[in-house]
């Protein structure tokens, strides 16, 4: 018995120290230390386990003694206070249990695919079938307000993933969708663009925006994002979302009493917050569900068609070597490079290159090729996004994590190919060779209906007069003709060009070029030498354009040749948007190269 007192008493003063160290930690630290939490719970039933056997056997030894009725009231009063904290805890849970959702659809909600398929065309779904309330998807705010991920708050705020819903572009289209085949058409867009409205029921007709106002300044929301349970490699939103359980005052606003219990309750307790997916999206399949996509009969009423695909340009490349992750280059490594990290999801022990404290954590900017509509939204550290897009298109960006397997230089390498010498009189040939260099799939990738990547040339002389030019932009944003371009242009079932980013019409494509990882292309262009005749107008033949001009004392043709990439064409833009709102889409200068070329007498 004295042995079992002994072992309480310890347990009880392991318990209360460690007790006070985690409500330290949950009060004014950003996590608390698991071993900490541990000890105290072990600590806890040890003195249970303790103490109750020695108070027990020590009033049976004293029954009946002068100490049995003291002894009989403390363990009296003990009893009572226990009950009574019991049903304080169990009144405050049902004064309050958290948020009630309704997870209902809309009355006049149209299951147009079938009651199984409440979200088609999109393959995305719920783990019920059935509506979220959109608030149990929304509140990424809440995320970054306690101080635990301000960092990766800060990081999503002008990413592609936050603004997925709210882009301009994205919200026209839309509109126009949804005239043309009705709302519920939109829902094809929905699981990647706007998960929120779609699984709360929003993409129904007479909806405002065909979003809900929980979700429209989210886009793909951190919860949206963590919660799912389940991909595959079809694309359209292939993957299953679940409805994550909430703590008390989940969605309290910044510095209320609310948000600091909830705060101090995820801190003290994360296990229901870990039930968060956070190992799943480290396999490029994770991304596969939203980065490649496809139309079928259900959309353009004709039949399959395959659309911009990154994953299987990836597993099928260079970087992709399967079952080695130490020879293999995956989207994570590449889009959420490591960055320092105050946050508490730094470190990580299950990646081969990582440790539980090597204080980083994956940057969530997911930075790409997205460099307008931040600024077009004055989104919050737009500026900064916008410069971080433009080194990484530049190929700028240091990946440690990488080097040893990423290329050096720029992400599609540029050189010229022309003779040392002219003749005047003479074509001159000159080719631009392209290398994918460091693209983890296709350059460009992405909608290339509205992607626009192309060459611009320019040959000038000593006087600095232009002998040959291609790939310009007129006053209007406009590319010249015969502009060497990696672009697609699908058509409709009828042979029209599809250039509204109108999709769902879509049947094939009549022309499209790109680059795959590690291949070139090549563009031929014929500048015919100086030779003394009058100038005479361009004429393009295929990728060729042929000048004439004046004879210039012989001297050097210098030739500088520029890769550029815009995010919309200015076609689009102008559809979209208006002509008269003077927008365009800033043009990334990828990479560029020069060369000279002797010109001799003729003659000689």
């Amino acid at each position: 018995m004295l042995l079992l007192g002994y072992v309480g008493l310890i347990a009880l003063a392991v318990c209360m120290v460690s007790g006070l160290a985690v409500t330290w930690q949950g009060l004014f630290g950003i996590h608390t230390t698991a071993v900490l939490r541990y000890i105290h719970l072990i600590s806890t039933l040890m003195t249970l386990a303790a103490s109750v056997p020695h108070i027990l056997i020590s009033w049976l030894r004293r029954r009946g003694s002068e100490f049995t009725r003291p002894a009989a009231r403390w363990l009296a009063q003990s009893a009572i206070a226990c009950g009574a904290g019991v049903w304080l805890a169990a009144g405050l849970t049902l004064a309050y249990s958290g948020t009630k959702h309704k997870n209902e659809f809309p009355p006049d909600y149209n299951l147009m695919y079938g009651k199984n398929r409440p979200f088609a065309p999109s393959l995305a779904r719920t783990s019920t079938n059935g509506a979220f309330d959109a608030r149990s998807l929304a509140g990424s705010a809440s995320c970054g307000s306690s101080g635990c991920h301000k960092q990766i708050y800060d990081e999503w705020q002008p990413s592609a993933h936050r603004y997925a819903a709210m882009d301009p572009i994205f919200q026209g289209i839309q509109t126009v969708m949804a005239k043309q085949n009705g709302p519920e058409s939109t829902r094809y867009c929905g699981g990647c663009h706007d998960p929120i409205s779609l699984f709360s029921g929003t993409k129904n007709i007479f909806v405002e925006k065909l979003t809900g106002l929980d979700g429209f300044n989210e886009g793909i929301s951190c919860v949206a994002c963590h919660s799912i349970q389940k991909t595959d490699i079809q694309g359209n939103a292939s993957y299953t979302i679940s409805q994550v359980s909430e703590y008390l005052w989940q969605w309290s606003g910044p510095h209320t009493a609310g948000a600091a219990a909830r705060d101090f309750l995820i801190r003290t307790w994360p296990t229901q917050h870990n039930h968060l997916s956070k190992r799943m999206y480290k396999k490029p399949e994770y991304c596969a569900a939203c980065h490649k996509q496809f139309i079928d009969q259900e959309v353009n009423r004709v039949g399959w068609v395959q659309l911009q695909n990154q994953y299987d340009n990836w597993a099928a490349s260079h970087w992709n070597k399967k079952g080695d992750a130490r020879a293999t280059v995956e989207c994570r490594e590449c889009h959420m490079p490591l960055v320092d990290s105050t946050d508490p999801a730094a470190g990580d022990s299950t990646d081969y290159n990582r440790s539980a404290s090597d204080g980083k954590h994956r940057s969530h900017r997911f930075l790409a090729a997205n460099n307008f509509v931040p600024a077009l939204l004055h989104l919050e550290g737009g500026q900064k996004h916008l410069q971080l897009t433009e080194r990484w298109l530049h190929g700028e960006i240091n990946v440690p994590e990488i080097r040893d397997k990423w290329s050096e230089g720029p992400i599609v390498k540029l050189r010229i190919e022309a003779p040392g010498t002219a003749t005047p009189g003479e074509k001159l040939p000159v080719r631009v060779v392209l290398v994918s260099n460091k693209v983890g799939h296709d350059y460009p990738t992405g909608p290339l209906d509205m992607i626009q990547s192309w060459v611009e040339i320019r040959v000038e002389d000593d006087r600095g007069q232009t002998v040959f030019s291609s790939g310009k932009r007129d006053s209007r944003n406009f590319l010249e003709p015969g502009t060497f371009l990696f672009k697609a242009e699908p058509v409709d079932q009828y042979g029209n060009l599809i250039d509204r980013h109108n999709l769902w019409e879509m049947v094939g494509v009549r022309y499209q070029r790109s680059l795959f990882p590690g291949y070139s292309d090549t563009v031929e262009y014929n500048v015919l030498c100086p030779s003394g005749g009058p100038r005479a107008p361009s004429q393009a033949v295929g990728d060729t354009r042929e000048y004439s001009v004046r004879a210039t004392s012989p001297g050097t043709l210098r030739i500088a040749a520029t890769l550029h990439y815009r995010k919309v064409d200015q076609f689009l833009l102008n559809y979209v948007m208006g002509e008269k709102a003077g927008l365009t889409s800033p043009v990334v200068d990828i990479a560029s190269a020069t060369a000279q070329v002797s010109v001799a007498r003729a003659g000689k």
